[in-house]
């Protein structure tokens, strides 16, 4: 049986912009049995969107982003046992030791229930607009991911590398989690990519991949970490359900949840879905957490 995981971007629009609400909206997917709940991040955003490699970029410019780690904060303070995670943050745009600081804070504070999903975005402004170089920002992660897993295990800490760099230092909190926290990388399945997911990656965010092209990109990412000499099977690949509209605007959740099978056959562990694709506000909401909740039954009882 897979996970499934509901995406809290646009909730914030059902409570008159109070994005406080999301605790309880998290409680209450937790009550009824729902795995995960997913943010997404900008840090700024430019007027030119026209690099978003995803079609239109819908999102007005005053769109209140709310930073992730400090929302996923007080969502761990309103639940017990639903997962917390990004999809995806933009990791370059944090310092590494301060990244390191935030998550560890945010798996104690939840009591280990942090999955970091991480990625580099696509906007030059956002970069831009923190001295950070855009041309750098695969390289920047890669090394931002290895000094924040120093930091999670080793004290006195130290790291050297070309974007990031620390001698001797103490960074506590550490993890709840054994190991530290897990990374999924949300991405596009280019060569570069995929040998990062297999060289230190927990998990894969595909981003509007059919099934075919996931089963086909999983299958050379497991391949990779098995010449890594890492388990195959521990790979955790999370992608959104594609939603079927109907004719009054809203999405047919149970039209929606027809696809579920082939993205699980294709080797998706976790679905995840917006609640605002289908219903209109928070009257809709737990009648849709039912429906959800009866569903995820059906797929642990066949």
């Amino acid at each position: 049986m897979g996970k499934l995981a509901i995406g809290l971007f646009d909730l914030h629009k059902w409570f008159g912009g109070d994005i406080g609400a999301v605790g309880e909206v998290a409680r209450l997917a937790e009550d009824r049995g729902i795995d995960q709940v997913f943010i997404g991040d900008h840090v700024t955003m430019g007027a030119d969107r026209s690099a978003y490699p995803f079609g239109r970029f819908t999102p007005p410019l005053d769109y209140p982003w709310f930073e992730p780690i400090t929302l996923m904060a007080a969502v761990a303070n309103a639940t017990r046992r639903i997962r917390l995670s990004m999809s995806i943050l933009i990791s370059p745009l944090r310092p590494a030791v301060l990244l390191a600081k935030q998550l560890a804070t945010l798996d104690a504070l939840s009591r280990g229930r942090v999955d970091a999903g991480l990625g580099v975005g696509w906007q030059r402004l956002e970069y831009e607009a923190e001295g950070v170089p855009f041309q750098s920002r695969g390289a920047i992660l890669d090394e931002q991911v290895r000094a924040c897993r120093m930091l999670w295990r080793d004290a006195p800490a130290a790291f050297h590398g070309d974007h990031v760099a620390f001698d001797g230092i103490y960074s506590y909190p550490r993890p709840i989690q054994k190991g530290g926290i897990p990374v999924w990388l949300g991405c596009a399945p280019t060569p570069r990519w995929i040998k990062r997911i297999a060289d230190y990656g927990d998990g894969w965010i595909p981003l509007g991949l059919p099934p075919a092209e996931i089963a086909h990109n999983v299958a050379q990412i497991q391949a990779a970490m098995k010449v890594n000499g890492r388990d195959p099977a521990s790979l955790a690949v999370c992608t959104m359900l594609p939603s079927v509209g109907r004719a009054d605007g809203l999405s047919d959740l149970d039209a929606t949840l027809a696809g579920a099978p082939a993205l699980r056959s294709a080797g998706a562990t976790h679905l995840e879905i917006y609640p605002t694709m289908f219903c209109r506000g928070e009257d809709g909401l737990e009648p849709l957490l039912d429906r959800l909740g009866a569903w995820k039954q059906t797929e642990r009882n066949p």
